[in-house]
């Protein structure tokens, strides 16, 4: 049986594979439209303050005076509900936090004189942001909204192949005028400490990792020549190919087999 063996590649289409990415870097710096869309982490002490409730977030509730709901764990329920002793069901789907308090509060206010309530979103389960690429954690993360580009960084954890000088922030939305995408040279911040371009992320962001140079090229060669050691062991193993119709259940006998 003859075995078919791979063409070779030759090193223009090598040398051709090694430039295209560094040709897409090229003049891929963000634009001031651009920067202005996204919110740098220093310009804003607390965005979590903003964060709008939804199902099925989970929330920490707290009131020293009011102890049928002090340290209470509620989850959203879908109808946007949560159920409390004393004040029974309570609607909270599209307020902050710091509304939910005020909302207890005033209900509390029937049974307590000058209650005081604290409201904290626990668990961010009704928002996500995601990474991608050459990371070792990627997919969505909870949005808690105070989330930042480098925190979504060390969580994701980049790896050997990232371009780290080359990281991508997208902000997609469903308006081609309002999408923005953002070009961010996290090695800059995190060997020089400029924290200027170390963006709060919003709702759905998107953040891709990609590879070097010299990494996209070993990426692509290897989708080339992935099919190579499968048709080798198929060449060198023909035994496997007789015994594949043999049923799950049925021991092959070892006596049997003879080589080929």
């Amino acid at each position: 049986m003859t075995r078919m063996l791979p063409r070779p590649i030759s090193r223009a289409v090598i040398r051709a594979a090694a430039l295209l990415p560094i040709g897409a870097a090229v003049g891929c710096g963000p634009k001031p439209d651009q920067l202005s869309a996204f919110l740098r982490a220093y310009e804003q002490n607390v965005s979590a303050s903003s964060y709008r409730v939804q199902p099925p977030d989970g929330l920490e509730i707290s009131s020293p005076e009011a102890l049928e709901i002090d340290g209470e764990y509620q989850v959203v329920r879908a109808d946007g509900k949560i159920t409390l002793r004393l004040l029974g069901e309570v609607k909270v789907a599209g307020l902050t936090p710091v509304e939910i308090a005020d909302k207890l509060e005033q209900l509390l206010s029937r049974y307590y004189v000058n209650p005081n309530v604290m409201v904290r979103v626990s668990t961010a389960n009704s928002k996500r942001y995601f990474v991608f690429g050459e990371v070792g954690g990627p997919g969505p993360y909870p949005y808690t909204g105070n989330d930042t580009l480098l925190k979504a960084l060390a969580l994701a954890q980049p790896t050997f192949l990232a371009w780290k000088s080359q990281v991508r922030v997208v902000r997609p939305s469903h308006d081609e005028n309002e999408r923005r995408e953002l070009v961010v040279d996290v090695d800059e911040i995190i060997q020089h400490g400029k924290t200027q371009n170390n963006v709060l992320l919003q709702e759905g962001d998107v953040i891709y990792v990609p590879p070097t140079p010299l990494a996209w090229v070993g990426l692509r060669l290897r989708e080339l020549l992935f099919p190579v050691p499968f048709v080798g062991n198929a060449v060198n193993s023909p035994i496997d190919l007789r015994d594949s119709g043999a049923r799950y259940d049925q021991p092959v006998n070892a006596s049997a087999r003879r080589s080929f």
